[in-house]
């Protein structure tokens, strides 16, 4: 019997993780085509109908075309750590609170932040071991950024677990019946929305990337599998990003049509920043982080303590 239960969570994982996939898949054709229409052009538009088949071709491409890798690089971390990206990236979509046969997680938001700190790690040695000044800069860039945000990040976090004084996600649909999070703590909605952009990397936040200065960052020696396991590694936290909104700011986890439209929603205002917003400058952002976010969530954090002392 025992057997046969994780054979069914080992099929549903599977399953998950192939969801997944095809998700980013589709997350990428989104972006290609909604930045298409804000440049006034078209985007993909040849492969399939309207485009449709472009993501499944690029990704036959990019895992066919030869793996390339720099002659005094150290090998292994080179090799390993988008690899390890991509599993940790995987590894967070467990905290999905299913319905069925699946693994539900009573310290999710724990497991989240552990596996989002792990992230900095493969950023890093994929920076450094590449042996590039370029990669290695941008590699600095993106702890230092990712650290910052993460500090807001949990602040915010737990001024929701206050709320609810759980760290099991599914308890957040239960307490967002009647009104959704993101109502009183509106200013900490728009901070989490923001660090959630500075987490993943993404404009007007990606600095790990400055095309004007470092070329492309820290995946600038990366070709073929690796650079396409980085790719699939950021966009599957895009995905995993706007559905945590979701579950703690808009309603929490429920299997309807309106929860795929709010995280699509989402996950169109990745996009819709990035085809509007300029890059800010470094130190503009370490300035938000610390001076602007920290204050604000721990404000926050203290006014959801009285509250919980006083209707106690």
């Amino acid at each position: 019997m025992l057997n046969l239960d994780l054979i069914l969570i080992f099929i549903g994982l599977l399953i998950m993780i192939v969801g997944v996939l095809i998700g980013v898949a589709f997350l990428t054709l989104l972006e290609r085509k909604v930045l298409g229409y804000i440049q006034i052009r078209k985007g993909p538009n040849k492969v399939g109908f309207m485009g449709i088949l472009q993501p499944f071709s690029d990704a036959i491409k990019l895992f066919t075309k030869e793996q390339t890798y720099p002659m005094f690089s150290n090998y292994y971390s080179y090799y390993f750590s988008p690899v390890i990206s991509f599993m940790l990236s995987m590894m967070i979509w467990m905290l999905i609170p299913y319905y069925f046969n699946m693994i539900s997680f009573n310290l999710g938001i724990l497991f989240f932040l552990s596996c989002t700190s792990l992230g900095v790690y493969t950023v890093m040695i994929a920076g450094w071991s590449s042996n590039s000044n370029y990669a290695l800069l941008g590699g600095l860039r993106a702890v230092a950024q990712t650290i910052s945000y993460e500090v807001s990040l949990a602040l915010i976090l737990l001024s929701s677990v206050i709320m609810i004084m759980d760290f099991n996600l599914i308890m957040y649909f239960n307490y967002q019946l009647m009104v959704w999070f993101m109502i009183l703590p509106f200013p900490l909605g728009l901070c989490w929305f923001s660090s959630m952009l500075a987490e993943t990397n993404r404009t007007p936040f990606d600095f790990a990337e400055g095309e004007s200065e470092l070329v492309s960052g820290f995946n600038i020696e990366y070709s073929s599998g690796g650079f396409a396991l980085i790719f699939l590694a950021e966009y599957s936290s895009i995905l995993f990003m706007s559905m945590l909104f979701v579950m703690i700011f808009m309603g929490g986890f429920n299997l309807n049509f309106l929860f795929y439209l709010k995280l699509t929603f989402i996950s169109f205002m990745f996009i819709w920043v990035r085809g509007t917003l300029p890059r800010h400058r470094y130190d503009k952002l370490m300035y938000l982080a610390w001076k602007s976010y920290l204050p604000i969530s721990l404000n926050f954090l203290i006014f959801f303590l009285g509250l919980k002392i006083i209707f106690l």
